[in-house]
């Protein structure tokens, strides 16, 4: 009898993109792409800090590089990815979050959080995307979103809007490019222990309340999505397109 392989999830000979990899959640999952074998071009505002990672990579045994990259800056996007060749896989995770009640919230707080988080995350997506295309590239674009695009939150209508339509933008990707092998997929991460969660969850009540919703009982971890971008990077998810892979420890399930 000849066993069923399971399929691979290195990712050798594969090249990938990361937005906002610095720090947090952009840092792990290009280390987690690294660790799985991709050469990795980390992008951020920052070139101190996609410098360092990349270095960081690198000392581990992995393949890794920097960019400075600004991706509000949508003519600097679109020059980046036409002037490479086409990336495998695409980690789309630059974002940003500004929690207040609805009544506060100013046209300065709408554009900020929506361009960074959805105009941004568009035209990147579009950018890869195109050059993908051109080269005959089937590959996998990965968006950043969050528990907050499939429920609501006090205080989170920009945020739910964005992490919203990110979900519903990659879905219309996901069928655009299928004809060409390309695939679009969320990761919806609950609140995970980040630089940018650290102000809100210093706040005990908020914190609890948090954890009331997680049913696991722990905030999540960087490490609790880098498999996931692993494996909606690789060959083990090659019928995985269009939807969203939710690491909440059961926040969405009640």
């Amino acid at each position: 009898m000849t066993l069923p392989q399971t399929p691979s999830l290195r990712l050798d000979g594969r090249r990938a993109v990361v937005t906002g990899a610095g720090r947090g959640i952009g840092l792990a999952l290009a280390a987690a792409l690294g660790q799985a074998g991709a050469a990795v071009t980390l992008v951020a505002r920052s070139p101190d800090e996609v410098g360092s990672a990349a270095a960081a990579i690198e000392a581990a045994g992995g393949r890794a590089e920097a960019a400075q990259l600004d991706v509000a800056d949508l003519d600097a996007v679109a020059e980046f990815f036409a002037g490479r060749p086409a990336f495998d896989i695409l980690v789309n995770n630059a974002g940003t979050n500004r929690p207040k009640p609805i009544w506060e919230v100013t046209p300065a707080d709408y554009d900020a959080v929506l361009d960074l988080n959805l105009r941004s995350a568009f035209f990147v997506a579009q950018a890869a995307a195109k050059r993908m295309v051109e080269a005959g590239t089937q590959g996998s674009l990965i968006h950043i979103g969050s528990q907050m695009g499939h429920v609501g939150g006090p205080n989170r209508s920009l945020y739910c809007a964005s992490k919203w339509g990110l979900e519903g933008l990659s879905k219309a990707l996901a069928l655009d490019l299928a004809p060409h092998g390309i695939r679009s997929n969320t990761i919806a991460p609950t609140f995970i222990e980040t630089l940018m969660t650290a102000p809100f969850l210093r706040d005990d009540g908020f914190r609890r309340s948090v954890l009331e919703k997680i049913k696991l009982g722990r905030l999540g971890r960087v490490e609790d999505l880098m498999g996931a971008a692993v494996f909606l990077a690789s060959d083990a998810s090659a019928l995985v397109t269009g939807t969203s892979l939710i690491v909440d420890g059961g926040w969405t399930a009640d």
